[in-house]
């Protein structure tokens, strides 16, 4: 008689953040090799934050304006770049839609820990999905409380809780503890892939990178 193979588990930890558009085609492929590897390799995924734009105001900022700022760019180098994000996103799954502004993430961030620590399993999974499409498919404000509501409802968490978080400093530390643990850790770039805090993996990979990597893993476990 054939014996199953044996389950191997090991932990992701998934940095990024809810602005970053490379995070999301990120997920988008890292979903992709999980379920092409199936019940060979039992994965815990954790989400870890990481702001690209921590000192964002509430009112946010014209994405235009804000990109050719900070890169050197200009409108028509920004248009192609968002060309080229369409496509790859469009190739795992993901629609973006249009984003005309960039946002504050902190509060974001700090519903994703409680989703890790308080939620069932997965709900952080199915929270920072419908953070990113709100953002990124929808141009909605991940950081306005109203939407943030709206989101943790739809997946599944108690709506009553966020909204204690939102109105006080719940999971303030413990989110910039995170930031800082990792930017410690030399991660300075999203989204970046950490497996079992020993290989790091970083980058939008292709879902074929991410399953040979996760597959090698595996075995060797």
């Amino acid at each position: 008689m054939t014996r199953p193979a044996k389950e191997t588990s090991v932990r992701i930890d998934f940095v990024s953040d809810v602005a970053c558009p490379w995070c999301a085609i990120g997920l988008a492929s890292l979903e992709l090799a999980l379920a092409r590897i199936g019940k060979a390799l039992a994965v815990d995924v954790h989400f870890q934050p990481f702001e690209l734009n921590p000192t964002m105001p509430p009112e946010g900022a014209d994405t235009v304006q804000y990109l050719s700022r900070k890169f050197g760019i200009d409108a028509q180098q920004i248009a192609r770049n968002q060309a080229s994000i369409r496509a790859r996103g469009a190739a795992v799954g993901f629609a973006f839609g249009e984003r005309k502004r960039v946002w504050n993430t902190f509060d974001a961030h700090r519903l994703l820990y409680w989703a890790g620590v308080e939620g069932p399993p997965g709900s952080q999974l199915v929270l920072k999905r419908a953070l990113l499409r709100a953002y990124h498919g929808e141009g909605r404000n991940p950081g306005a409380h109203d939407v943030l509501l709206e989101l943790v409802a739809r997946a599944g968490l108690d709506a009553d809780r966020a909204r204690e978080i939102l109105a006080s400093d719940a999971f303030t530390d413990e989110v910039r503890d995170a930031e800082h643990f990792w930017q410690q850790a030399g991660i300075h770039a999203v989204p970046s892939i950490v497996i079992d805090r020993a290989q790091l993996i970083q980058g939008a990979q292709p879902p074929e990178v991410l399953e040979e990597a996760l597959r090698r893993i595996g075995g060797e476990a």
